[in-house]
């Protein structure tokens, strides 16, 4: 259904992306993950139509999406990350706002605001002013405004920030329903629960490039081991997380070992067997680093994203939001 090829796109000395290439199938909840700045809107503005690339080619539907945008826009349905959403209206005019800019047919226009209202629970709001309407309110009636058209694409640009728990459940479970009634949908999110509960397939952004790309199952399990972190103190510091990661880089049958600054200096690591950790724990003792605490489980997306990238998601977005900010890269440092 949808096909980006090699899509290049710099903003002054910004490389944005560099040679994006994804193919999402008919019918597929396929989600994009990444920190802040991976490219990630760039990829679904480009999709939409909305932003030209530099270099690649857009399929949708078998349309070329560049050479025909108006023909391929026909097929999409697009909800920003940002809501925009006129607050003297209420949310059914505006649906008719929108209906009348998709060109629907009065008795269809009424209809689909009708079987929208009822599949997000709007009925009880929507001839409210969207000015009194919560954040959760505000992103159903995004949505919906993006399926009046029934488009045979969604696309998503971090639809659940800042929403709680039930707001951000409730969309999931809609989600899922578009997805089993054929919808395709392509979801940007950088929660990574919300993409392994959602995801039939995914693909890692970072730096403008995919670095991984599969069904979360299937990422998860080619990572193989066990995912371990492991503290030397309570509150160690940056020079005994160092000197226990050359320890650990080391030992047989451990993989990927980073510093976890996020997490006070704890060490991630992925590690082939039981009896490996029993290696591990007298190397640190006889280097007068005793093991304060050991936690084990499966992979995670966490983990894949730290096998292709050297760093955990969180890491990426504090160094994402550090690069914008000189005061928070210096209390990143302070950690």
């Amino acid at each position: 259904m949808i096909r980006l090829e090699k899509l290049s796109k710099r903003y002054g000395s910004v490389q944005a992306l560099a040679g994006v290439s994804l193919e999402v199938p008919a019918g597929c909840l396929y989600g994009l993950l990444g920190p802040n700045g991976a490219g990630k809107t760039t990829v679904l503005r480009i999709l939409c139509t909305l932003l030209a690339p530099d270099q690649g080619a857009v399929t949708i539907a078998g349309i070329n999406a560049l050479a025909e945008p108006r023909l391929a826009r026909q097929q999409l349905g697009y909800v920003a990350q940002e809501v925009a959403i006129d607050k003297i209206l209420t949310g059914r005019e505006l649906l008719e706002l929108q209906a009348n800019l998709y060109h629907l047919p009065r008795a269809q226009r009424q209809r689909r605001i009708a079987e929208l209202s009822e599949l997000l629970s709007m009925d009880a709001w929507l001839d409210r002013r969207c000015g009194t309407y919560s954040g959760g309110m505000r992103r159903r009636l995004d949505l919906a405004s993006g399926l009046l058209h029934s488009p045979a694409v969604l696309v998503l640009d971090e639809p659940t920030v800042g929403l709680d728990i039930e707001s951000r459940t409730a969309l999931w479970q809609v989600l899922q329903q578009l997805r089993d009634g054929g919808t395709t949908i392509l979801l940007s999110s950088h929660y990574l629960e919300e993409v392994d509960a959602l995801a039939d397939r995914l693909a890692i952004l970072d730096g403008g490039l995919v670095i991984a790309e599969g069904s979360p199952a299937e990422l998860k399990r080619n990572l193989g081991g066990d995912r371990v972190t492991l503290r030397v103190r309570e509150f160690a510091s940056p020079q005994e997380a160092e000197q226990a990661q050359r320890l650990l880089q080391g030992c047989k049958g451990v993989r990927q070992v980073v510093i976890n600054r996020a997490q006070g200096h704890a060490i991630n690591l992925v590690v082939d067997g039981d009896e490996v950790l029993e290696r591990l724990r007298q190397q640190l003792s006889e280097a007068s680093l005793p093991v304060f605490s050991l936690a084990q489980s499966r992979p995670s997306l966490d983990d894949v994203y730290l096998q292709a990238t050297g760093r955990t998601l969180l890491d990426a977005e504090l160094a994402a939001v550090a690069s914008r900010d000189p005061k928070a890269e210096k209390k990143q440092a302070m950690r």
